[in-house]
């Protein structure tokens, strides 16, 4: 298990990569992933992608453009993990366990539904109208994204720092419910990168698709050319001052170049260079920054084949991270194999002789119990309900006290009683054995060791 900080980005696969996702997201990511204290996994969210867009020729083409767009950046994926999400089986499984504790309330407060309904019932529609359980149940598939591979840090945008929250929620029940004692999953942190820009488009209004004002990333140079000239600027002639600090070409200049060079091309503007000149150096500057990348890419796209393997290279090493961990969780819930069951009442002496521990918890109700777990995390005892932690925590005190233990075998199960008080029942075993083998492995637990 790795000691490095895990930090897991996904990037939905709808269109095709502008200057603004390149600058915004693309390029930070590729930058972090150098970091010798993170282990970075990188996926292209085609699972999600479905969910917004329903043109098959259009998310094959995105995936195959996306892949390209991070491998042209320069992605090392000796040194990341990089995969396609649906190339890994276990996501949608663990979807499917995750689920399954969800509460229906949370997904009911999640933005994308809730703006959903709003938006139907302004126009005068059914609330759910058009609403899919895909959009719906949208934050469970990314709990899954993120609890599958346990990252500690998801950078994200704010409008989605509540689906890293509830994948927090998920896990945390998920734990809660299966883990008795062992917590499955690390709870994740969404990462806001405050200083990544947020580049303007052609019209000065945040750079997007849905605006039509992009500025392509790896079309080609006369493309990139073409819409750098139609940047809007104001009505200054050359040789009269410009404003950079209102500028929208110069904060895309700003955002590709060195401090130096920012500054020179500052007080060039200041100094009256006409904006047809000032677009040239822009697009000098891009082509310069951008020119190699674009090449790598245009071969990449040119070579499915490699592409595939690359990504399929990833999702090998994705599973072998996946695989073994939800195999854990399947035995957990109780999906496990008729052939692999230990029998308690041969291993429950053995397992004993190990360090016992208590485990405290607060049910929903606002009361507190705990577990008394064998070493292996096998529980053997489960308090009734208390009123406060106090009283449970003296409870524990007690039967760890050394003081002769009062316990009542019923039918496969015991419960153990102090001061003629229940306070805490068994499981049910398989037979009578097992279930006598766990109340003498009880008592060693809770025997005072001796110094």
């Amino acid at each position: 298990m790795t000691n490095r900080t895990r930090i897991l980005t996904g990037i939905t696969t709808t269109g095709t990569p502008h200057l603004g996702n390149y600058a915004g997201a693309i390029r930070p990511a590729i930058l972090a992933s150098r970091d010798s204290h993170a282990d970075s996994f990188y996926f292209l969210a085609d699972y999600h992608a479905l969910i917004k867009c329903d043109d098959p020729l259009r998310i094959q083409r995105s995936r195959l453009e996306i892949a390209a767009t991070w491998l042209a950046g320069g992605l090392d994926v000796d040194r990341v993990t990089f995969y396609r999400q649906s190339d890994i089986p276990e996501i949608p499984e663990l979807t499917w366990l995750l689920t399954c504790v969800a509460a229906k309330g949370l997904l009911n407060r999640a933005h994308a539904y809730k703006a959903s309904v709003d938006k139907n019932v302004e126009a005068g529609e059914d609330p759910d109208a058009g609403i899919t359980m895909g959009l719906y149940s949208y934050p469970v598939l990314m709990a899954a994204d993120i609890l599958m591979f346990n990252a500690h840090k998801v950078p994200v945008g704010r409008d989605q720092i509540q689906h890293v929250e509830m994948a927090r929620d998920i896990g945390q029940r998920f734990n809660h419910l299966f883990g008795q004692g062992k917590e499955f999953f690390t709870m994740p942190e969404a990462l806001i990168e405050e200083s990544v820009a947020t580049l303007p488009g052609l019209d000065g209004r945040k750079m997007s698709k849905s605006y039509d004002n992009t500025i392509p990333l790896f079309s080609s140079a006369k493309e990139m050319k073409d819409a750098i000239s139609r940047i809007v600027t104001d009505s200054r002639a050359p040789g009269e001052a410009k404003d950079p600090d209102n500028s929208h070409l110069f904060t895309l200049f700003q955002a590709f170049a060195t401090p130096a060079q920012a500054d020179e091309f500052r007080s060039e503007l200041l100094g009256g260079l006409g904006w047809g000149e000032a677009k040239n150096r822009l697009f000098q500057l891009l082509d310069n920054e951008l020119g190699e990348s674009r090449e790598r890419y245009h071969q990449l796209i040119e070579r499915p084949a490699d592409l595939e393997d690359i990504l399929q290279h990833g999702a090998q090493k994705a599973r072998a991270v996946a695989t073994p961990f939800l195999n854990e969780l399947r035995e957990a819930v109780g999906l496990r194999s008729f052939v692999n069951q230990v029998q308690v009442a041969a291993t429950t002496k053995k397992k004993a002789a190990k360090a016992a521990r208590f485990v405290s918890f607060r049910e929903d109700d606002g009361s507190f119990r705990f577990r008394l777990l064998a070493a292996d995390g096998e529980q053997l005892l489960l308090s009734r309900n208390f009123a406060d932690g106090k009283t449970a925590g003296q409870v524990t005190k007690q039967l760890q006290a050394g003081q002769a233990l009062d316990i009542r075998p019923a039918d496969l199960s015991f419960s153990v009683w102090l001061e003629g008080e229940c306070v805490g029942d068994s499981p049910a075993f398989a037979d009578a054995a097992a279930r006598d083998a766990a109340i003498a492995a009880l008592r060693v637990a809770l025997t005072p060791v001796q110094e």
